[in-house]
């Protein structure tokens, strides 16, 4: 699935959350601090679940979660490549080795997760009163956002270029929708620039984890 449709009508608060890494214990953390009610509130994830921190698995069972959605990152990606097509080493080597230490029922339940993953969209459009939200793993890359508008699957997982030029001071506004927030990339603290929002700030290598509130 390329694009979602939220209808923000529906919660009460909706907040997004940058790349979690296995980092579910720091989220618990925020989500009380932010008086989250998982009976009114919606969060969104910018993708990278999984990998590197401890406990991957935590962070995948929030796929089954009603207040809970998200888009699919290249962690996902390559999870799903090594389980589908047995390209273990790139998984492996950037931090997929939790799946082999798991016991065979925690691997199974992970299995079946990781396997769902592949129904995440890319990107999750948000209709909110005021306002259209855009949320990709990456970027959209493209000078002007339309719902369901073909563009590259690759960069939206995957691309640096945007938030590179962003870094030195170029860039201009996604024209089609007012506010775009990606991940991906890890910062020392959120960067924004035009309408777009990078809010992976490295939670799984000791820096805070971001969490945005948009409603």
């Amino acid at each position: 699935m390329l694009y979602q449709y939220l209808n923000g009508t529906n919660w009460r608060h909706i907040y997004i959350v940058g790349d979690l890494h296995g980092c579910r214990t720091l989220l618990d953390r925020q989500l009380l601090a932010a008086r989250f009610d998982q009976q009114e509130d919606l969060l969104i994830s910018v993708g990278d679940l999984i990998d590197r921190g401890p406990d991957s698995l935590g962070c995948l069972r929030l796929l089954a979660e009603p207040w809970f959605r998200s888009v699919r990152g290249n962690h996902e990606e390559m999870a799903l490549n090594a389980l589908q097509q047995n390209e273990t080493l790139l998984w492996k080597m950037n931090g997929g080795d939790w799946f082999w230490r798991l016991n065979a029922e925690q691997r199974d339940e992970a299995q079946r997760a990781l396997i769902q993953c592949q129904t995440l969209p890319l990107i999750l459009h948000i209709n909110l009163e005021e306002r259209t939200v855009v949320v990709a793993h990456a970027d959209y890359p493209a000078a002007h956002y339309a719902y369901e508008q073909p563009v590259n699957e690759y960069d939206v997982v995957w691309g640096r270029e945007r938030i590179h030029r962003l870094q030195r001071g170029q860039g201009e506004i996604i024209t089609g929708a007012d506010d775009f927030y990606f991940g991906h990339t890890p910062l020392d603290q959120p960067l924004s620039g035009w309408n777009q929002h990078f809010i992976d700030t490295g939670a799984v290598f000791g820096n805070q984890l971001t969490l945005i509130k948009i409603q």
